[in-house]
């Protein structure tokens, strides 16, 4: 018998990583669970064992700390059995540019873009040693949006985009499965912890709505998911164009336009 990678998931005590877990144990595989709330971590482990009869580790880290980050980074290296990462920890933007402090900007990065790409270094090269294995990236619509005014927030998704397609173009050749997800409005804590009543916004998904989607891209292996996209030929005409633009870049001269007489 097939024994089923474990899937480790950050941000897993609520919202997205808390349903990636119920969905992920559902099929079987064995967890381990990532996030600052240890109580509501091991409540969600509690009821998981109970209800799937899968294993279940919780492990309590701030992965904007880099002594946690670090913890995290070791047990993703040996655990030969981690072979899901889903790389979910996240938080909004609250306010404005110029309402944004250095602290909070820092905390914003750390945790979106820094400890997501740590956590994928740490485990690709293992990943590529056995040829198989999967990291899941929770990006975000607002990546290639900068109108909706979350311009910090908005910069750390399109690196969160970037990064995935890069490492699907390393690492897809090696075995290992890169998917990036991009939610719009979902319900869930995020937006409290940003100080915004996500009642206010005109349309939100349900989560559990947002992983199942999630998951049908997951395994029809697509390299970019974006469950609220309809016209999935919006994004392959977006991806033509930019083909199109790296096609006219001749770098050997400016542009015509640029040139002065």
């Amino acid at each position: 018998m097939t024994t089923l990678p474990t899937a480790l998931i950050t941000g897993a005590s609520s919202g997205i990583g808390a349903t990636y877990a119920e969905r992920f144990a559902r099929r079987g595989h064995d967890l381990v669970l990532v996030a600052r709330d240890e109580a509501r971590l091991n409540t969600l482990a509690a009821r998981l064992r109970e209800d799937f009869g899968v294993a279940v580790d919780v492990l309590p880290a701030d992965l904007t700390q880099l002594s946690d980050l670090a913890t995290l980074e070791t047990r993703l290296g040996y655990d030969e059995k981690i072979g899901i990462l889903i790389n979910n920890a996240g938080m909004a933007q609250s306010g404005g540019f110029l309402q944004q402090t250095a602290e909070g900007i820092d905390a914003l990065i750390a945790l979106n873009t820094t400890a997501l790409t740590r956590l994928a270094a740490a485990v690709a090269p293992r990943f590529v040693r056995s040829g198989s294995g999967a990291i899941v990236n929770i990006g975000s619509v607002v990546g290639f949006a900068p109108e909706f005014g979350m311009s910090i927030y908005g910069a750390t998704k399109a690196f969160v985009l970037f990064l995935s397609q890069g490492l699907h173009l390393e690492l897809s050749s090696k075995g290992v499965y890169v998917q990036a997800v991009l939610p719009a409005a979902t319900r869930t804590e995020i937006w409290e912890r940003a100080g915004i009543d996500v009642n206010t916004l005109p349309e939100v998904m349900e989560v559990g709505e947002l992983v199942d989607a999630a998951l049908a891209g997951f395994d029809r292996r697509e390299l970019v998911t974006i469950p609220p996209l309809h016209v999935a030929e919006r994004w392959d005409a977006l991806e033509g164009a930019r083909h199109g633009l790296l096609a006219d870049i001749r770098q050997a001269h400016a542009a015509e336009r640029y040139r002065t007489a």
